[in-house]
């Protein structure tokens, strides 16, 4: 395991493959830690830097602030990242993880490269929706949306195949400190980053699930009409988490990509 004090912080991260090799820098999404991108991670790291951490209140990492808004959590990164040294990155950031990449460009244009944007938009979900999630954590804990967030992440097929898989994946989303869920979601909840998205200038990648019911295809074709010149994938089979029903479709999107902006 490794450990940096980042923005007030300390962040829990991996760093694997070569150091001279280009970085490639994965986000998680809320509820969640960096493990999620192992399977999409580990073949690009044979010949990609490779950076993975655990956003502030998630997984082992820590922030002593009570409330934190997406530009916080930017400014975790790009500490972080100046830790590492690691120059211009591909930043692939997955739902609350996607707001952050985009805050990072907005931030520090100097640490992106590229994007990548999976099941993420420039604004997710109303007041509401965030009220009535808020409200129930608050008053049972992360288990009392526990099941409610599995059907929203994961596809039917894949929860009815992967039982032993699920009871892990939900073991993860509850075991998340509330202190650091509630704050992400109150982040999420604050955060419009429609003029934001117009002014990004690197290319971009947005990919979602077709059954991805949190952050739905329409808000994808919504976010990559204001990006300039961002291509659109829908990964067919796939609910909020492509990278772990669909990791193999992830990588050869995520390599082609790579490719395109190194050509």
């Amino acid at each position: 395991m490794r450990f940096a004090q980042t923005n007030g912080g300390v962040a829990h991260f991996a760093d694997e493959g070569p150091r001279q090799a280009p970085a490639v820098v994965f986000i998680n999404s809320l509820g969640t830690d960096f493990r999620i991108w192992d399977d999409v991670a580990a073949p690009l790291a044979r010949q990609r830097r490779v950076i993975r951490f655990d956003k502030r209140g998630h997984g082992l990492s820590t922030h002593a602030a009570p409330v934190a808004t997406i530009a916080d959590f930017a400014a975790d990164l790009a500490g972080l990242l100046d830790h590492l040294r690691s120059g211009p990155a591909t930043v692939v950031g997955l739902s609350i993880g996607g707001m952050i990449a985009q805050e990072l460009y907005r931030l520090r244009p100097d640490l992106v490269a590229a994007l990548v944007l999976s099941d993420t938009g420039h604004k997710i979900g109303t007041a509401e929706l965030w009220k009535t999630r808020i409200s129930a954590v608050e008053a049972g804990g992360i288990e009392a949306i526990g099941e409610a967030v599995m059907q929203r992440w994961f596809t039917e097929d894949y929860r009815r195949q992967y039982t032993e898989m699920m009871a892990g994946w939900r073991a993860m989303l509850t075991r998340t400190p509330k202190d650091g869920y509630l704050a992400a979601c109150r982040a999420i909840r604050d955060a419009d980053l429609t003029e934001g998205a117009k002014r990004i200038r690197v290319a971009t990648l947005v990919i979602v699930g077709d059954q991805d019911a949190s952050t739905p295809p329409d808000l994808a074709h919504e976010m990559a009409a204001l990006i300039p010149g961002a291509k659109l994938e829908i990964v067919a089979g796939a609910g909020h988490l492509p990278c772990i029903e669909k990791p193999e479709r992830v990588r050869a999107l995520i390599e082609r990509h790579l490719g395109e902006v190194a050509s």
